[in-house]
């Protein structure tokens, strides 16, 4: 499994959200900026996080996005999803029951859904807050 620049940089841009809120809302040039991503890329990745329910936003003058909760609300593979689509590592573990015709004598499936259970666990216990509390920036500091 590989995530894709939409994904690292969709829990770039709610990190830098999180660790840049005043209680204004935050322009895309602001991000842009600091994450040295371009602003048509960033429109690209804020559109399905928005759609989710995950920021709130504001056009016009002092417009921008914040985030809707809290970063301890956040959980990393939620945003995963929401940015990459399924994680799961084999297609035939998508669907729930496992439509695959080969899943009653597939020798590999049970290596599968435990590589599955095993990344799910992982990215569904780390929070925003978890990854900002576990940070230590260097001099050259960005997220």
């Amino acid at each position: 499994m590989k995530i894709s620049t939409k994904g690292r940089y969709g829990l770039r841009v709610m990190l830098d959200l999180a660790v840049n809120d005043n209680g204004q809302f935050i322009t895309l040039k602001e991000i842009s900026e600091r994450q040295n991503v371009a602003i048509k890329y960033l429109e690209q990745i804020i559109s399905p996080l928005n759609k989710a329910g995950y920021l709130k936003s504001l056009r016009g003058n002092g417009g921008g996005y914040k985030l809707a909760k809290k970063p301890e609300q956040y959980v990393v593979g939620d945003i995963l999803r929401v940015t990459e689509g399924s994680l799961t590592p084999v297609s035939c573990l998508d669907d729930s029951p496992n439509e695959c015709p080969m899943a009653a004598s597939c020798m590999t499936l049970p290596f599968w859904m435990g590589l599955d259970k095993a990344i799910r666990e992982y990215i569904d216990g780390v929070t925003l807050r978890d990854l900002i509390e576990s940070y230590s920036p260097p001099d050259n500091y960005s997220i």
